[in-house]
């Protein structure tokens, strides 16, 4: 079964308060869910029309698991303090077999 991941990549940070609380809360979510962060706002060298921004990767074992990760109410209790802190592009990515 193909590993499955979340990918982050902040453009703007508008509210540092806002981010520190939510980095509190959503380790322990993805923890429970699963998740093991693999790469968390280290350094970034961007190509092509890329940005270096703070960028997050957390690998689940399967698809259904980072979905579901997502949808607990331990993360979404994590997104509720985040709220308008920051911009970002989020996405999970299912991975190659």
């Amino acid at each position: 079964m193909p590993k499955a991941y979340w990918v982050s990549a902040y453009r703007t940070i508008s509210d540092p308060e806002k981010l520190a609380a939510y980095n509190k809360l959503a380790p322990l979510a993805v923890k429970a869910g699963g998740g093991r962060v693999l790469s968390r706002g280290s350094r970034v060298v961007a190509h092509d029309a890329g940005i270096a921004e703070r960028t997050v990767l957390i690998e689940f074992d399967s698809f259904e698991q980072a979905v579901a990760a997502h949808e607990s109410a331990a993360y979404q209790e994590a997104l509720a303090a985040l709220s308008d802190g920051v911009e970002r592009d989020f996405r999970i990515v299912e991975g190659l077999d």
